[in-house]
Order: structure tokens, then sequence, then C-alpha cells
């Protein structure tokens, strides 16, 4: 097991912003490998339109967008949340040109998750994690609350997050439900799948979840499944002690890691010959690493893969840099893991940006 240490890093910039869909910005940007060198790239919020000249994305006329979609405010045009895109690079080193955006009928961006009928307007799906098993798909997917006030640009509170399936022929996607509820771990509970790790030569996948807790400290936890109960919520055990030991109570989960945001990667890393994890170490600007002889641990204190220097804008932004949403794409890895690729959001520019960090 080889120490983290940086040789070396350069952020290639924001990526997807080239598209025939007049984009004004997205987040997210979860992978999930499809074989043949294609991964699926899952986002969150997505808005069509354009961006007001010399105004705040997030405050269009100076005033605070409160709880509603942002269709129509100034020029955005369209929200829709959780898109997605395929895209066809064996390496990041060039930046991601070869995608192509999943489509309805009409040629406009598909929403892969729906909210359900019930579920009144300020309920939002956004994406998590998710796994390919040929052309089957799982989606996991948070549902949250948006709210009129707030210390943030945007503000929400989290309902709960759940698992959605589909498959890559027509990307047609249905909720599951565990008895009446889609909903499979609440919001006191942690919010599985953060990022989802398929198991080295084993037919089990593990699940990472964060929980905001009482204390304002973001912790990640830890559940496993075997892949062919991944539809059956009764079926998932929680890591309890890193002996290991799991149990079948979410409630019961003991905390493996702190100070992520509510998405991060977790990989196997050649080179390193361990576990790497990565996310962005609250909200620092700071996209750390980890790493693990195990999946559940014990994990190290993070490392600094790369510091995000927010861009000077040319108009007032009416609220501090925000920098989230850290994660690898190990797909993307070149050298057996030592050239990583990363990407992370600064939330008034709203796309992702891809990094690329040499290992020592």
């Amino acid at each position: 097991m080889r120490p983290l240490k940086v040789d070396g890093a350069r952020d290639l910039g924001a990526q997807f912003t080239r598209n025939p869909h007049r984009m004004a910005g997205q987040d997210g940007a979860y992978s999930i490998p499809l074989g043949a060198g294609k991964a699926l790239w899952f986002f969150g919020d997505t808005l069509t339109g354009a961006r007001t000249p010399r105004e705040s994305l997030w405050f269009p006329g100076g005033a605070s967008l409160g709880p509603g979609d942002m269709s129509g405010f100034g020029l955005i045009e369209k929200l829709c949340t959780n898109t997605a895109l395929i895209l066809d690079e064996k390496s990041g080193r060039d930046g991601l040109r070869n995608f192509q955006y999943i489509c309805d009928a009409s040629g406009a961006l598909k929403q892969l998750v729906l909210r359900q009928p019930d579920e009144p307007d300020v309920i939002r799906v956004w994406c998590l994690h998710g796994c390919a098993f040929g052309n089957d798909l799982y989606l996991f997917y948070q549902l949250v609350r948006m709210l009129a006030t707030g210390p943030m640009p945007v503000n929400f509170e989290v309902v709960g997050s759940g698992l959605a399936f589909g498959n890559s022929r027509d990307w047609e996607f249905q909720r599951i439900y565990a008895g009446n509820s889609a909903t499979w771990w609440p919001a006191d509970q942690p919010q599985f799948a953060s990022a989802v790790l398929p198991a080295r030569n084993e037919d089990i996948i593990y699940l990472y979840g964060v929980l905001r807790c009482s204390d304002g400290v973001q912790r990640c936890y830890m559940a496993r499944v075997r892949s062919t109960d991944i539809k059956c919520l009764g079926k998932y055990e929680y890591l309890i002690t890193d002996a290991p030991v799991w149990s079948s109570n979410p409630r019961d989960a003991c905390c493996i890691m702190t100070g992520m945001p509510n998405e991060l990667s977790v990989n196997w890393n050649n080179h390193l010959g361990c576990y790497l994890a990565v996310h962005s170490l609250d909200l620092t600007g700071r996209i750390v690493g980890r790493t693990a002889p195990k999946p559940w641990g014990p994990w190290s204190e993070p490392v600094d893969l790369w510091r995000v220097s927010p861009p000077a804008w040319d108009y007032p932004v009416p609220y501090p840099a925000l920098i989230y949403a850290g994660k690898e794409h190990a797909e993307l890895a070149e050298d057996g893991g030592r050239v990583l690729y990363l990407t992370y959001i600064e939330f008034e520019e709203y796309f992702p940006h891809l990094v690329e960090v040499t290992l020592g």
C-alpha cells in the first residue's frame, strides 16, 4: 500500500459546455461504467437557456430565487433534474469531448427518474450514484424539498433517498417501493448511495451514504447487499464495526469518515494498492483523497489532491464561493491509477470541472 502523494495536477476546465441543448449549467456528474469504454454520466439540476450578462445565475434581477423552479427566470428557459449523457472516452487527458445527451422523442433532455404524481413541485429528485449489470441500470437518487429562505443561494432540506431501476435500451426508469414508500432511507438516516463500489471477486455491492448530524458534521456510513438482492431493501446490511460486523438496522451504522458533502467516490486503485475515496472537504475548495486497505477502512486522514481557486467574476456575486461535488471517475484513470481524473462544481459557474492528478 503506497502513501497518497501528488506529483502534479492541472485543471482542464469546465466540461460539456459545447452541446446542442443551449445548456446554462448542471451539477452532480456521477459516472457509471457501461462497458466497451463507455460510461453514463448522471447529473443533478440542469439548466437550459442562457445566462443574463453580468448577473449572478442564482439571483436574477438581484433577488433570491426562493423555492421555485428556475424555468422562466431571466433567460433560463427550463430546469430539468437528473439528466444524463453517454461518454465515449478512454481518458480525460484532452477533456471530455465525445459525448451525447440522452433525449426524449422530441429531442429534449430526458429526465431519468421522475417525481411521483403525489409529490409537490417543491420536491426535486437529485442524482446519487448507481451501477450497471449488462443493460440493467440501478440509479440511486435523493429527494429534497426546496425552501424559501436559508443561508445558501438555493436552500433545501433532505426528504430521503431511494433506488430506481431501468435499462440502457429505452432509458425508462421506475422508482422501487419498499412497502408503501419509494423513500428507502428517510432524512434521519444515511443517504445511500452517495457512492457505489462493486466488490472485487465477489457478488457484493458496497454503498456509502452521508448524513448531516445534529452537530452539523457530515458523516459517511456504509452498507452492503448482494447484486441479486439490490432491489430488496430488507436484504441490505449496515456496517456497525470495522471488524467488519453488519446489522440489518441502518440506525446501528457506524461512521467511517467525515467532512464530505453528500457526494463522493470510492474505487480500488492499483497504483496505490488500496481503496481511494475522493470528496470535497466540506465547502473549503479542497478536493481530497483518503486511502484504506479495505472498503470499510480504516480510512486515512485527507490528503489534498487539488485546491480550487474560484474565478473572479466581473459582476457582484452575493454569496461566498461554493465548491462541492468532488469525486473521481476511475474509468478514465491511466497508468494503473497513477493518473486520476476528478470533477468538482463551482456553484456560480455551474459546470463540472475536470482535474487531472498525477500521483507519486
